[in-house]
């Protein structure tokens, strides 16, 4: 059934609109707002504070005032509030669900599936709080004993894109108070509701008054530039484009900042001759449309043995056919508006691109007439290797297809790129596995799977794709520092 415009409408007034500095929530310090839209009906949500440079040291300076004690909270009494936080969300799902598909445009059904998914990373931090271990052992040579312990960073600034609004909040919230960081999150400035009434459910949940703080705007590098300019802070974790993630490297380096950058991608998904064609063309919805194209692990390019190419092309554009476009929140929709006139605008010319190269769309390849910001899933075939759609991140349900004779094209074809996140491959052969893993330069690869992203394994890049891990065990040693002390051996 259809969502009550009326309880959705009402939803968004409850949350807050202020600036959270210091467990309250304020207006920004120059009286700045900006508003927030529905991509689906193009629709005024929500006008909140924009927050600007006095803010950010604002909250740095609480930051910094309560990261002691919040250090020495005992890991059991953190790793509750992150559990609590797990209950709550899930008791607030489809209050989160709404919010996420008003703000953002994804189906209601998967807004719902981002919930179970984002919640899990409270989950497993809050196994992992009171697991943080150090080691002891005597030196190799005697006269000491090392002990090493880790320690949390300090304060920490959190920046969030809008396309998983919750996950990739709760992806370095939660890795962060489990290693007892205090943080600044900004979150993105088209979808802050979210992130609003996910501070309000860890506080909620017990998290003290300056822990956290939430800083949205409408201009990122007013509260950005300031906190990377001042030497205590101690860790930046960004999620967004590489040429955002370049300029904040440059930043974190005058005060040599610990970080964790996840870029941009532009994933491969390959499909062999000995595939499981059927199999195959499931996995590239799950990969290709998935959150409407718009994520960084979405397929890019799809990659296809020549002897089966036609085939799976066709099957997949049948599949790509049945997607119902639509706004999220009515019954039925399978794929919503992509997040803003710019966001479709800039789908819209990679498409144009490639087609005026020569290729052909077999579904879809025009956008749809709004209101909201619509562009439907598409197929493209004959795609020339100078085309655009193959070398830049699409973003969108906008799926182009090349062949390839043997695993060594396929893997040139599939490197061919400055990007090294996600990866996929379909076959038949366990050992090509192996070798394709082997071959591949990205830190993800889907091996018969569509979707490989889960709170207990290690997400993350190389090259311009990124720099850290979040999520597994490796998450939370973002979020500390390493001490070894030297004992000397009673014994010696």
């Amino acid at each position: 059934m259809a969502i009550d415009r009326t309880g959705a409408s009402a939803l968004v007034r409850s949350v807050p609109t202020g600036l959270l500095i210091d467990g309250r929530f304020t207006d920004a310090a120059d009286g700045a707002t900006f508003d927030v839209f529905n991509p689906a009906t193009e629709e005024h949500l929500a006008t909140l504070a924009s927050a600007g440079e006095n803010d950010a040291r604002e909250a740095l300076d609480v930051a910094c005032r309560v990261q002691g004690d919040w250090a020495r909270t005992p890991a059991r009494h953190r790793s509750e509030i992150l559990r609590r936080a797990f209950a709550l969300v899930h008791e607030r799902a489809e209050d989160f669900a709404t919010l996420m598909t008003l703000e953002m445009g994804k189906p209601l059904a998967e807004a719902r599936g981002e919930v179970t998914y984002g919640a899990e990373y409270l989950r497993w931090f809050a196994e992992e709080a009171v697991r943080d271990h150090g080691r002891f052992d005597a030196a190799p040579e005697g006269g000491l004993r090392m002990l090493t312990r880790r320690k949390p960073v300090g304060p920490c600034l959190l920046i969030t894109p809008w396309n998983f609004p919750l996950a990739m909040a709760t992806r370095k919230i939660a890795p962060a108070v489990a290693a007892g960081c205090t943080m600044i999150l900004k979150p993105a400035d088209l979808t802050p509701l979210t992130s609003y009434f996910f501070a309000q459910t860890m506080m909620d949940a017990g998290l003290p008054a300056g822990v956290l703080a939430v800083l949205p705007g409408a201009d990122p590098a007013a509260v950005s530039a300031p906190l990377l300019a001042d030497d205590r802070l101690r860790k930046v974790s960004f999620t967004g484009s590489t040429r955002v993630g370049k300029l904040l490297l440059r930043q974190a380096a005058d005060g040599v900042l610990r970080t964790s950058m996840e870029l941009g991608g532009n994933a491969p998904f390959i499909v062999f001759d000995d595939a499981d064609i059927d199999a195959a063309v499931e996995g590239a919805m799950a990969a290709k449309m998935r959150n409407i194209g718009e994520a960084c692990t979405a397929a890019n390019r799809f990659i296809v043995h020549e002897s089966v190419a036609g085939r799976f092309a066709a099957l997949f554009a049948e599949r790509m056919n049945t997607v119902r476009l639509g706004d999220g929140l009515e019954p039925g929709v399978t794929c919503g508006p992509l997040v803003s006139r710019q966001a479709r605008d800039r789908v819209a010319e990679l498409v144009d691109d490639a087609v005026g190269r020569g290729a052909k769309a077999l579904t879809g390849g025009s956008p749809v007439p709004g209101p909201g910001w619509f562009y439907p899933p598409t197929v493209l075939v004959d795609v020339p290797a100078c085309a655009r759609v193959l070398t830049e991140e699409i973003f969108g349900p906008v799926a182009p297809i090349i062949t390839f004779r043997d695993e060594e094209e396929a893997l040139a074809l599939a490197n061919d790129t400055e990007y090294g996140l996600a990866s996929y491959v379909f076959t038949a052969d366990a050992s090509r596995m192996y070798r394709m893993a082997d071959g591949l330069d990205f830190g993800l690869m889907g091996f018969n799977a569509g979707v490989i992203s889960n709170a207990a394994a290690p997400f993350g890049g190389v090259k311009q794709s990124g720099l850290g891990r979040e999520g597994g065990a490796e998450g939370l040693d973002e979020y500390t520092s390493v001490q070894y002390i030297g004992v000397a051996d009673p014994y010696a």
